[in-house]
């Protein structure tokens, strides 16, 4: 794929850039490494001036940067928008609280004379230069919640962002300088994904950190595993939204429309497979169907648009491909299923039912505005079809049962259970999945913690 900028919302070619070549990527490693030595040794104190001083120069760009990220990948200007200040909080999150998460500790529970020694302690050190591979979905968010606890914790940061948004990735290294981040601490490279494992094997490169499809997450960790080094990956999400009797019907109809289209519906913790009581079925049927025909889709840059363009041709004709199959299979239709006509990648939201585990749809994930439905005859049902599934991110009950919560929350199998609301990420909160949905975790002090060198400091008598 060529590193350039093509409006999503009629394919026009606006920007190209040259991949940088091996000795403008030896001389940002070099730089990257040089600059690790003093910078890990700096304060909190400092690197959260700065971190903060990113924060507020975000603030004023907003508008410009929510801008590009719509014309790169084509999310509603609101929903860019919305991004910029989801970052700059982040940021200042970290900045905030970093001292505190990775203060040194005294194991818990143990006496350290045991151990013959006066004194023993728990310390997290800096890696080194960490390496992040970032898709276009986010493209702000995805970096920022690297790269705000990466540097709060010492580390330096490089960055391979997706091919399809560079004037992004251009961005976030002019923001880190003009705050005052020397210019080793972070560096974007503009490369193509074959150039990756090569700056992965570099010993200079200490970890890496990969959010984007289950593919490029085996080829990262596949080349990490051979050199040893420590990966954090946040792959794709199918995650469930279990709609059970008791439930508000109107709120979680409500929530389960933005929950299935938000970003156009390129989320990987967008809630995709509605599993849905019998009892409840029609119910909620009829109203989320309502609700996802009544979006309308357009111009993202339009203030009352809903639903942008998906944000490359080969993503609509694979969404186009799992709908045209399940399709085949004998699943209905109940609105959508096309694209609209005129210039753009968009597709119009769609609500699906009747599908069965021969569908590909039904153990793929739908990257795009595309809702299944299921009936499920009982809590125990529910349980089944949401946990039948390769992956294994976050999830969503609506119940006011309290004892249909405990269970649920016992026996769904995701990073995480959001209980009558909707899947989001804070920085306060750990994000990240299990089965093929990745390992590790970004955010909260266990996001922090991922990338630093957990020291056991032991002094004796």
């Amino acid at each position: 794929m060529p590193i350039a900028t093509v409006n999503p919302a009629n394919g026009e070619t606006l920007k190209t850039y040259e991949a940088m070549g091996e000795e403008e990527i030896e001389r940002r490693l070099q730089l990257a490494e040089a600059t690790f030595r003093t910078y890990r040794s700096s304060g909190f104190e400092d690197r959260g001036r700065l971190l903060l001083r990113a924060a507020h120069l975000l603030d004023e760009d907003t508008e410009d940067i929510a801008r590009t990220m719509t014309t790169e990948m084509g999310k509603p200007l609101g929903q860019a928008r919305a991004e910029a200040a989801k970052c700059a909080k982040a940021m200042r999150w970290y900045a905030e609280h970093a001292e505190e998460l990775l203060a040194d500790e005294e194991p818990a529970g143990s006496d350290a004379r045991d151990s013959g020694a006066s004194r023993v302690r728990v310390r997290y050190r800096p890696l080194g230069p960490v390496l992040a591979v970032m898709p276009w979905n986010f493209p702000l968010w995805q970096v920022i919640r690297f790269a705000a606890p990466a540097l709060m914790a010492g580390n330096v940061g490089l960055l391979k962002h997706a091919s399809n948004v560079p004037q992004t990735a251009l961005y976030l290294e002019d923001l880190f300088h003009r705050a005052g981040f020397t210019e080793g601490c972070f560096q974007t490279l503009l490369i193509g994904s074959g150039a990756v494992a090569d700056v992965l094997r570099d010993e200079r490169v200490k970890a890496a950190t990969l959010t984007g499809s289950e593919p490029a997450g085996r080829a990262v960790a596949s080349v990490a595993g051979q050199m040893v080094k420590k990966t954090v990956l946040e792959l794709g999400g199918s995650d469930p939204y279990i709609v059970m009797p008791s439930a508000d019907l109107d709120r979680a109809a409500q929530v389960a429309v933005t929950a299935r289209v938000q970003n156009n519906g390129q989320s990987c913790i967008a809630a995709k497979r509605f599993i849905v009581h019998t009892d409840v079925y029609d119910a909620f049927a009829e109203r989320f169907v309502a609700g996802m025909r009544a979006l309308t889709v357009g111009d993202p840059m339009a203030k009352d648009t809903d639903v942008g363009p998906l944000s490359t041709e080969r993503g609509r004709a694979d969404l186009e491909d799992l709908v045209d199959d399940a399709r085949r299979g004998g699943a209905e239709v109940l609105c959508g299923g096309h694209r609209p006509k005129g210039p753009g990648w968009y597709y119009l939201p769609t609500v699906l039912a009747g599908i069965t585990r021969e569908m590909r749809i039904h153990r793929e994930e739908a990257f795009g505005p595309v809702a299944t439905l299921y009936r499920a005859d009982d809590l125990d049902e529910a349980v089944l079809i949401a946990n039948d599934s390769p992956f294994g991110l976050s999830s969503n009950v609506w119940t006011r049962d309290e004892a249909e919560t405990d269970r649920f929350v016992a026996d769904l199998e995701a990073g995480s259970v959001y209980v009558n609301g909707m899947t989001a990420s804070h920085p306060a909160f750990p994000f990240g999945g299990v089965k093929r949905s990745g390992y590790g975790r970004e955010l909260s002090g266990h996001g922090i913690r991922e990338f630093c060198n957990i020291t056991t400091v032991w002094q004796g008598l």
